[in-house]
């Protein structure tokens, strides 16, 4: 497998984005970079991103959370700072799942309240309910975990065929679409910074074609068996969906009518496209500590 790292400069001077890296090896070889902070001795966030995101994307809600609590915001193989296997073919559902889990294992994280979105949902719910035993609570905002037996709306093919095929796929483009608000200059140019070239895009370029959309997807079954242990969570889960996502609009309910552990939770629904940590990161941070504070 041909791993590509992108320079450190990329990542200098970006706007409203000063945490230190840090950085784990999983698989061998790979190096998983994540953001840490807040006080070490504390409860966890762990913040998941998606796609064609990074952990820039968290930068408006790490500071305020990590007031109180220990955040931990990793770029997935494959995009921000960590590395990146170059050929499409590198990227699987299951490599994804296992390079996070060693990267969860490796950092050792305990009583984690997950707050996960995009691909960081359909990575992180199905992470959870397979280690439980490691997660104390779930936030999901414009999020789910697909089991292949319901058809994507056609938007989804759309998106996923544009983004096997397409000669351009300009990330920062993609995000700011994905927006209420028109991102700033600087902050196109802070989510074009893992990606100084077309090469690097692999990792961004497979997400759309892993998601299972039949019942025989390789990754259907294990997602299958995560919904029904997620159809027993009686630990507390939370929605916070935006109202203006044309995919994952109306799976806030789907997720409070099958979790126990979401019955009489203080969901919100915040001002937002598909990108809500730019529309409303504030917010977001806001439900998610307020939320913790009373007691969840």
């Amino acid at each position: 497998m041909r791993v590509l790292r992108t320079p450190d400069d990329c990542f200098d001077d970006l706007s409203d984005y000063a945490f230190a890296p840090h950085y784990v090896e999983v698989a061998g070889n790979l190096r998983m970079h994540y953001v840490d902070e807040g006080p070490a001795d504390s409860s966890v966030i762990l913040m998941l991103h998606g796609e064609p995101s990074w952990s820039y994307l968290y930068r408006f809600m790490i500071p305020p959370c990590a007031e109180r609590f220990r955040v931990i915001a990793p770029d997935l193989v494959g995009f921000g700072r960590s590395d990146k296997p170059a050929s499409i073919n590198d990227y699987s559902y299951q490599t994804h799942m296992d390079w996070l889990s060693e990267f969860i294992e490796r950092l050792d994280l305990r009583e984690i309240t997950l707050v996960c979105q995009d691909w960081g949902s359909l990575l992180g719910l199905r992470l959870a309910a397979e280690q439980s035993d490691r997660f104390a609570r779930i936030v999901v905002g414009n999020g789910m975990l697909p089991t292949g037996d319901r058809p994507p709306p056609r938007i989804f093919k759309i998106w996923k065929l544009f983004a096997r095929w397409s000669p351009w796929f300009p990330i920062s483009r993609i995000v700011d679409k994905g927006c209420f608000r028109d991102l700033s200059t600087a902050e196109r140019r802070a989510y074009d910074a893992p990606f100084p070239s077309a090469r690097y895009k692999a990792g961004t370029r497979a997400f759309p074609r892993l998601v299972p959309v039949t019942p025989d997807d390789p990754a259907a079954e294990p997602n299958r068996a995560a919904w029904a242990r997620l159809g027993e969570w009686n630990r507390p889960f939370l929605t916070t969906f935006s109202n203006g996502d044309p995919i994952m609009r109306g799976g806030d309910r789907v997720l409070q009518a099958h979790v126990p552990g979401a019955e009489g939770q203080p969901h919100t629904t915040l001002k937002g496209g598909h990108f809500l940590q730019e529309d409303s990161g504030p917010e977001f941070a806001r439900a998610v500590l307020d939320w913790m504070s009373d007691g969840a």
